[in-house]
């Protein structure tokens, strides 16, 4: 990754899951209150419990008869006091003669029924037949209900036990069914037009389209296409939208899962997903499962003891096992896995059978970067002369994620200027918010601290100036704080530099090192705001003493690695005497060509302080030095 903003600061620093056949069928039942499960039925049994609790109630207290015992039934009869009486079994229910009702239970004796008869009370006697209480009917819906739980929990419990069906499983009865969204062809947008740059990558992937459109082509000469395709980039780099434009231009059924929806905390839930998965996606062959970030569930094995290790474990066994086991069969279902950490993936997943073809996603050249420019701009109403080539320059490093909101941020940059539209310095400003942070408005410095600043930061400018052949070119100089900078020197690539000399890593120290120069040069003194600057320096010559042989200890690699070659205690002093031999030719060096430039450093820094910002056409003019010519691209 290459710094385009070299930080000479001053200071120290809604997817709709589709399923064969049924999809309108479950959409409907989806919208339905009581949607089909366990806990819908608890709490529909619950409801009605409560129901029949309040009816109840309500029953009694609509009720107006008085419940009395036998006691007093026999006492209101002998008394004359009882006008009528029904009989059901041995609940009764009657009318007093003063025109209130009652109701008691009477045991089966002749001496009531004669007692009823001596006092002349009206009696009537109901069969029992074809009668059902309140109560009986209660306990009749209650049993059925529960019966029907039971046979629901049994039903499902043998489904998932089984492994069929599909779906993202939302309850304890479809855990084992994998949580894969399926998207049809028709949903699928993309397309490899759609995906700016990534040339190589793209290209790789076109033998997987080539395979799942016709591979009779293939299979002719006994040829065998790759069952799995990883691919390796940085996060926001394009991995997931390169699959969906592979799924697009194949125009076949799309299976989206990310590693960590197989894990869950019951052992066997991980192996039974991936099980689901690859039987779903092998009934809509030909298709493709993508399986975003799976060093979630592919690390090596062995790293871990018992627990959640040995689901994780197993989940990869059943993935081995699918991909290319005993029993794999020759369905066209083509699995693309995306990682930022192929390091930590398990060996026997990326054996060939498996994940025998790796595409690396790297992050945009300068070409790619202008491509993924354009295809953001769109929709945003932009300066007509807006030079984005320019741009991409001043971007190198940045991945398609950055460049949507680089762009996204100039765009709101602009808006709360109330803008017309988006601008070059919106972009600038976007650019510098992002890498370094926001403008420092309110920072309060003395008139003594901006004038060191604005040396320091004319010392960085100056020397880029002077070492034109091999320095990048010079953007601008501000002495406006942002972030922890109190000000900074941005040099802007003329293209994306794949090695570099030892002329422009000598050059790169020199620049670092001359902010502290020009500080000790103008004012005689050092202060801590270069702390940063030599740090950079350090590291680029201790990189050439110890990894690129471009000092006097030779060719020689030098490495603390286990991985790599070490080194005694004794080549150690060697080393850092070298490095510093280097850092104090290029201190001396670099103090001899500002002291031959005196009068453009205290000009550059004079105008600094006048104007805060200085662009590198500004600084031509103003130095009489004459521009620097683009650089000459070949491509290819």
């Amino acid at each position: 990754m290459f710094e385009i903003v070299k930080e000479n600061c001053y200071t120290d620093n809604k997817f709709i899951s589709i399923f064969s056949g049924d999809f309108m069928k479950r959409k409907m039942k989806n919208k339905l209150p009581f949607n089909r499960g366990p806990k819908n039925l608890l709490v529909g049994m619950l409801i009605f419990g409560v129901i029949l609790l309040l009816l109840s109630r309500l029953m009694n207290l609509s009720r107006d008869s008085d419940s009395i015992n036998y006691s007093t039934f026999l006492n209101k009869v002998e008394a004359k006091e009882v006008k009528s009486v029904t009989v059901s079994g041995q609940d009764a229910k009657g009318v007093l003669t003063n025109g209130k009702k009652f109701e008691t239970v009477i045991p089966y004796s002749q001496r009531s029924w004669d007692l009823l008869e001596k006092n002349n009370v009206e009696t009537t006697v109901v069969s029992q037949a074809g009668q059902l209480s309140f109560w009986h009917l209660f306990m009749l819906i209650s049993l059925l209900i529960t019966v029907g739980f039971v046979w629901y929990m049994i039903r499902q419990a043998r489904n998932a036990a089984s492994g069929g069906g599909g779906g993202s499983g939302s309850n304890i009865f479809s855990m084992g069914k994998s949580k894969a969204k399926m998207f049809l062809p028709s949903s699928i947008k993309e397309n490899f037009d759609s995906v700016a740059g990534a040339a190589e990558a793209k290209e790789e992937l076109k033998d997987v389209v080539d395979f799942l459109k016709s591979p009779e082509k293939f299979k002719r000469l006994g040829a065998k296409i790759t069952r799995g395709v990883l691919l390796v980039g940085e996060p926001g780099n394009g991995k997931t939208l390169l699959v969906k434009a592979v799924a697009g231009e194949a125009n076949c059924p799309f299976f989206s899962i990310s590693g960590s929806d197989f894990i869950e905390v019951f052992v066997g839930v991980g192996a039974s997903r991936v099980r689901d998965l690859f039987k779903q996606a092998r009934k809509n062959a030909p298709s493709i499962i993508f399986i975003d970030e799976i060093d979630a569930v592919g690390r090596h094995r062995g790293s871990g003891h018992g627990g959640g290790h040995d689901e994780r474990e197993q989940t990869l066994n059943q993935l081995l096992t699918e991909m290319d086991g005993f029993q794999t069969g020759n369905d066209s279902v083509i699995v693309i896995a995306a990682t930022n950490r192929p390091d930590v993936l398990d060996k026997a997943l990326l054996r060939p059978g498996r994940f025998d073809r790796t595409v690396h996603v790297p992050f945009p050249d300068l070409i790619s970067r202008e491509q993924i420019l354009k295809v953001h701009i769109k929709g945003i109403k932009i300066d007509p002369d807006l030079p984005l080539h320019k741009i991409a320059r001043g971007t190198p490093g940045f991945s398609g994620a950055d460049l949507a909101n680089l762009v996204n941020q100039a765009a709101l940059n602009a808006s709360k200027m109330k803008k017309q539209m988006v601008t070059m310095k919106d972009f600038e400003e976007s650019r510098d918010k992002i890498m370094l942070g926001k403008e420092n408005k309110t920072m309060v410095r003395t008139p003594e601290e901006l004038k060191t600043t604005a040396y320091h930061e004319a010392g960085h400018a100056l020397m880029t100036l002077l070492l034109p052949k091999v320095s990048d070119p010079l953007h601008k100089v501000t002495i406006i704080p942002r972030g922890r900078a109190l000000g900074l020197s941005h040099s802007l690539p003329e293209r994306d530099k794949y090695v570099k000399t030892k002329d422009e890593l000598l050059a790169d120290v020199k620049i670092s090192l001359g902010g502290r120069v020009s500080e000790e040069l103008i004012f005689n003194q050092k202060t801590t705001g270069a702390s940063s600057d030599f740090r950079s320096a350090t590291h680029i010559v201790r990189a050439m003493v110890c990894s690129y042989g471009m000092s006097d200890l030779g060719t020689a690699v030098y490495s603390q690695s286990r991985e790599d070659f070490t080194y005694s205690s004794k080549t150690a002093e060697l080393i850092d005497k070298e490095v510093q031999k280097i850092l104090d030719e290029n201190y001396k060096e670099t103090f001899k060509m500002l002291k031959n430039n005196k009068d453009k450093l205290v000009k550059l820094a004079q105008e600094l302080l006048d104007k805060e910002t200085l662009y590198a056409s500004d600084i031509y003019q103003m130095l009489d030095i004459e521009p620097r010519e683009d650089h000459k691209l070949i491509e290819g």
